[in-house]
């Protein structure tokens, strides 16, 4: 174990220079989410070549791996509070034993969801308006994915413990490595071996492996993290469950509704074209490139909060949390303005069909207006779960997706039978109104948790 990753140190460091550490943390975060979001890219772009079908094909896959991923993002950012919290609060036992039980939560949750892919696949897909035209191509990526499902979860709660006591340098530099290899095996499964859509998800699933492998190599073998696994002698704890719970269940119940909103959205949206499908996918992974910089300040704040919550600093608390809104909100205008008037070429870049480029370049260049909403939502989201707060960002959600967006767009498309354009105003006003609740929201809990 290294002797610079001592509590005393780290936490000193946060508290004399707050903004510069918030930039150390969040800078290697948006690296590592790049490389990520990059991986996802070039799987579009390649798959995009094999044309529209194929595109509508992962898309259809899309609201599962985000079921997924939400419920493994949201379990970790409990696990990332509840480690950088006690770590704040110097009891590194705690620290440790958090860490234990998110191995735990990994397994159970990597067995849970791999037996229920590769069983229920296919009806999960239909039973989310997969068209019978893409099925079979759409249930190959996802039957092959979930060979990779365990791999993938293990490594996002091994990237939440590091996150929790602010390592994030080692989590960017093996996603580095894994983006690495999964451009490389992209070409070679999906033209070279002619898999097609089924060698997009081989290249992925490989390339899963390979971090996973690098991970327990670090973190059991070389003792990398300032946290110990001593797995031989856990105990389960209901007082870390429910510590990892309070935050993570909220979190991953929000990310969940969202994935469901995905599947509803879909499903309008086939009702106009599968082209619309395929459409709101390129659109939602040049979004998801926009964000990078918003999730990664985000993420730092969720780790910088917990720890000065942890040691009652609560001044820094109030001062890097203006710091970091209000340098989101200036992010997020610059890229708004950027792919207002760049949005017919960017997106090009992730298929040669017209009328899907069409699509995706209206999606852009309204949703990008709200962009700086979004931003705040975001932001105060991470903020709160650093206070160990989860609840506020799921019933913002749920206003948000099923009080709004969803009823809204049902509105417009079945009732009134408005274009399809129509399904974007529904989230820009979802959008709007959730920003509004989660400013309130903050300012109602930094007068009840941090005295003045």
């Amino acid at each position: 174990m290294n002797s610079n990753k001592t509590k005393n140190n780290r936490l000193k460091s946060f508290i004399d220079n707050p903004s510069k550490s918030l930039w150390r943390l969040a800078i290697p975060i948006i690296a590592g989410m790049a490389i990520q979001t990059l991986y996802t890219m070039i799987d579009m772009i390649f798959i995009g070549r094999l044309g529209g079908e194929s595109i509508a094909a992962v898309a259809f896959n899309f609201p599962i791996f985000f079921f997924i991923m939400g419920l493994t993002f949201g379990l970790g950012s409990g696990v990332t509070a509840s480690i950088a919290r006690f770590i704040g609060a110097d009891d590194k036992v705690n620290a440790d034993n958090a860490a234990e039980h998110s191995v735990v939560i990994a397994f159970l949750l990597s067995l849970i969801l791999t037996v229920l892919g590769l069983i229920y696949g296919k009806d999960i897909l239909i039973l989310m308006g997969c068209t019978d035209d893409v099925i079979d191509l759409s249930y190959d990526y996802l039957r092959i994915s979930c060979y990779g499902i365990s791999f993938l979860i293990f490594s996002a709660f091994f990237r939440s413990i590091l996150s929790g006591e602010g390592d994030m340098k080692l989590p960017m530099m093996i996603a580095a490595l894994g983006t690495v290899l999964n451009t490389i095996l992209d070409p070679i499964f999906i033209f070279a071996l002619d898999l097609g859509v089924a060698g997009a998800a081989w290249a992925t699933t490989i390339s899963q492996i390979v971090v996973f492998l690098i991970f327990v190599y670090m973190l059991f073998v070389k003792e990398h993290a300032y946290v110990q696994f001593k797995m031989k002698d856990f105990s389960p704890s209901f007082f870390i469950i429910m510590d990892i719970i309070k935050v993570g269940l909220p979190t991953s119940i929000q990310m969940i509704i969202m994935s469901l909103g995905q599947v509803v959205f879909n499903k309008m949206l086939v009702s106009y074209s599968t082209d619309a499908v395929a459409a709101y996918q390129v659109g939602g992974r040049v979004d998801m490139l926009v964000f990078l910089p918003i999730m990664g300040i985000a993420s730092a704040l969720t780790t910088i909060i917990g720890m000065f919550f942890g040691a009652k600093e609560y001044d820094k608390i109030r001062f890097i949390t203006k710091y970091g809104i209000s340098r989101s909100i200036f992010i997020t205008l610059i890229a708004s303005v950027f792919l207002y008037f760049s949005a017919p070429w960017v997106t090009v870049i992730f298929t040669n069909d017209l009328a899907i480029q069409s699509i995706a370049s209206n999606y852009l260049q309204m949703i990008c207006l709200i962009f700086p909403m979004i931003s705040i939502g975001i932001t105060v989201g991470r903020i709160l779960n650093g206070l160990g707060l989860g609840m506020p960002s799921l019933v913002i959600t749920i206003i948000r997706v099923v009080g709004v967006a969803g009823p809204l767009a049902y509105y417009f498309v079945y009732i009134l039978n408005k274009p399809l354009e129509w399904m974007w105003y529904s989230m820009i006003i979802s959008a709007i109104i959730a920003s509004i609740i989660s400013s309130i929201w903050l300012k109602v809990a930094f007068k009840k948790l941090l005295p003045t």
